[in-house]
């Protein structure tokens, strides 16, 4: 019989029944099999109460395929590894096989192939077990012999090596989250916490992996970090439901997308006229309808713009600056014909705004994309609350998603349509004004990064290089070098500036003071960060100027001395310049300090700013002469070490001119200023406070310095 693990990497074996009866000249389905092994003849015989005394056992002989057969069948493989039916018959024809042994050779190859994924991730998970076995048997035994030489008491945090700091200070915060959501649970089920023997506060002290794993109710409660590593796909009965979810989905979204007035009113949604035409449930009264729409044409067709959204990794990639993380838990439909028509996708996803002060919103939702008679698609998201009710969820996404049109010349035109109710109570009041207005998760972001993202992939993507940039690039290769590693140091930025908690990083939050967040975390085998302990510190504000002001002063070269403190007031040549976008603003510079420090001299700095109308970014990182280098050779950038710093700047409000009244929402901006510090190159040292408070007057010392020159230089404006 077959057996599907015994296979040998590029033999497959047809095998046919022999007989002597002439008109047996059809073949049956189950007269074939493949099987790997040396080429030989056996007897198969029934068994069971199938045997009959009075038949002999069926005699099957073995041949091997040809090399050629072999070769045909792998090249098709790569290519549809599904073969229908008139694909299998024209192959067969072509390799003179019978449909029949094509068949059963695509299925033990897709079997083979399984078989082998199977095993390597067996591997890797093994590795990965024996790891976090061998850390926690560490954690343990330093917890145990933690005391301080002094008293004899528990190690201060100076003492602490990084992984006991780690471990304690994750311990607190769980229950700091433990104490709130007792609260919450008590509110709304009538039960205090204890009445959940897993939820309770011992279950912390035996370890973390019993949180977010448990079914329904803990899952969604528990939310925060935990909401994207805790939930599992969805059961076999809930599929059908998300199916029928999707596609009347996808039927609100197209009239969102391409209604007029009464719906929507200058793009503002009128609630009224909605619940009208879409009736639906009473939601939770703490939430806040949010919707918005948007429209532009970008420089990028439409089938290289569906296949970004439906990747989870180019999609978070692109839009880097909204989604903090992002994963695909179950696709459910690839699609047909060879595209994303018809898929479906069940994802989680956490959305951001570059700042510590506003809180990340988390999604569970289902993702379906369709192509229309008309040519034209259709990405569209849905919250699965429904599947998995929690009274305390905080965000929930309508249909929403993005409406794509093909237009001549490689342009698309994209309608995209944002429509959430969310709790955002917690937002800090100075980025009140511009949650509430729409800008800082709706439709006009999405759809102003987008553009710019579109024209930054297109400049990385020509390969004449302007005269501006020959100074030190002289090669394609080495101008798509240089943006690939501008385009990490961008990504690396925006992971650790917002207020998500779930990445590397582990936030100090009794050190430092109230207005900045500060972070840690051990960095080894990574080669794109420098090993060692690294420090974050990332602080927001609002400023009374003009977001253009700021964001020209900060990327400026020549003034640049006047906020870096480690320029040292030193002489900043840029080196070389790559546009990446209309707007003079949008470019990758390569740049030259000039320190009176030796120690500083001639250090290279890369930096990428860019702006849109929803927001600014100014992002640098020191880089490696020698590294450096080899990147504007053509080099891979990833093994480039890289600690970003950098600035977010936001406007305080949808477009106000308050006509010089100092007040948040009057045209002012909210500028976040985000720093990361190697503070010892030995993963395994000790994290001192010092370390903390050097990095907190470091971030501070900048401030001040940025508050100084660019309110002085807004005055003399006025």
């Amino acid at each position: 019989m077959f057996q599907p693990n015994t296979f040998e990497s590029h033999h497959m074996f047809d095998m046919t029944r022999r007989s002597s009866e002439s008109d047996l000249g059809k073949l049956k389905e189950d007269d074939y099999e493949t099987k790997s092994g040396t080429e030989t003849t056996e007897m198969e015989a029934p068994s069971g109460d199938d045997q009959d005394p009075s038949q002999h056992p069926k005699r099957k002989r073995y041949h091997r395929h040809t090399q050629r057969q072999i070769q045909e069948m792998e090249a098709f493989f790569k290519e549809c590894p599904h073969p229908d039916d008139k694909q299998r018959k024209e192959l067969s024809r072509e390799l003179g096989l019978e449909p029949l042994q094509v068949k059963f050779w695509f299925q033990n190859k897709r079997t083979q192939m399984k078989a082998q994924h199977e095993r390597h991730e067996n591997q890797i998970l093994k590795a990965e077990n024996e790891k976090l076995r061998a850390e926690n048997n560490r954690y343990k035994e330093a917890l145990g012999n933690a005391t301080c030489p002094n008293c004899g008491g528990p190690a201060a945090l100076g003492e602490m090596s990084f992984d006991e700091q780690h471990l304690r200070i994750e311990n607190a915060r769980l229950r700091e989250e433990i104490d709130r959501i007792s609260g919450i649970a008590a509110k709304y089920v009538g039960k205090p916490l204890s009445s959940f023997p897993h939820l309770t506060p011992r279950s912390l002290d035996l370890g973390f992996t019993n949180l977010g794993t448990q079914s329904g109710f803990v899952g969604e409660m528990y939310g925060g970090c935990d909401l994207i590593r805790s939930i599992s796909g969805p059961s076999e009965a809930d599929k059908p439901m998300i199916v029928e979810l999707a596609v009347a989905a996808m039927e609100e979204f197209l009239r969102m997308a391409q209604a007029g007035d009464p719906l929507w009113t200058d793009q503002v949604l009128n609630e009224d006229e909605y619940l009208r035409t879409f009736p639906r449930g009473i939601g939770p009264l703490a939430l806040r309808s949010e919707a918005s729409r948007e429209s532009t044409v970008v420089i990028m067709n439409h089938v290289n713009l569906v296949e970004i959204l439906m990747d989870v990794n180019q999609w978070s990639s692109v839009f880097c600056g909204i989604v903090s993380r992002a994963m695909t838990i179950e696709v459910l439909s690839t699609g047909v014909a060879g595209n994303y028509n018809g898929a479906l996708q069940v994802m989680t996803a956490e959305f951001q705004v570059p700042s510590p002060l506003v809180p990340t919103r988390e999604n569970y939702f289902v993702r379906y994309c369709k192509q229309h008679s008309d040519g034209t698609w259709a990405v569209v998201d849905v919250s699965l609350d429904n599947l998995r009710p929690s009274p305390i969820s905080k965000c929930r996404r309508r249909p929403s998603g993005c409406l794509i049109q093909e237009l001549p010349n490689g342009y698309s035109k994209v309608i995209w349509v944002e429509h959430v109710e969310v709790d955002d109570r917690s937002v800090h009041n100075i980025y009140k004004p511009l949650v509430n207005s729409g800008l800082a998760f709706g439709a006009k972001r999405w759809v102003a990064t987008l553009d710019r993202q579109c024209e930054r992939l297109a400049s990385s993507m020509a390969n004449n290089i302007p005269a501006g940039d020959l100074c030190v690039i002289t090669s394609p290769e080495g101008r798509k070098s240089m943006l690939k590693l501008a385009e990490r140091m961008v990504t690396s930025f925006c992971t650790g500036v917002g207020a998500s908690t779930a990445h590397a990083w582990t936030t100090l939050s009794a050190t430092g003071s109230d207005d900045v967040r500060v972070m840690t975390r051990k960095s080894m085998d990574d080669p794109g960060r420098p090993p060692g302990i690294v420090l974050s510190a990332a602080t927001s504000f609002w400023i009374p100027v003009p977001p253009r002001r700021i964001f020209d002063f900060l990327r400026d070269e020549n003034s640049r001395s006047e906020w870096d403190i480690l320029s040292n007031g030193g002489l900043v040549q840029e080196m070389a310049h790559i546009a990446n976008g209309r707007d003079p603003g949008n470019c990758v510079s390569l740049l030259r300090v000039n320190s009176a420090n030796s120690s500083q001299s001639n250090m290279l700095v890369l930096q990428e700013s860019c702006t849109d109308s929803t927001g600014s970014y100014v992002i640098y990182a020191p880089v490696d002469i020698v590294a450096m280098n080899m990147v504007l050779s053509g080099g891979d950038p990833d093994y480039v070490a890289l600690l970003p710093s950098g600035f977010a700047i936001l406007p305080d409000g949808p477009g106000l001119n308050g006509g010089g009244i100092l007040e948040v929402g009057s045209g002012g901006s909210l500028l976040t200023v985000a720093f990361q510090i190697l503070v010892d190159s030995v993963p395994t040292a000790k994290l001192s406070l010092g370390s903390v408070a050097t990095v907190n007057s470091l971030i501070k010392c900048t401030v001040e310095r940025i508050k100084a020159a660019v309110m002085t230089d807004n005055a003399s404006c006025r």
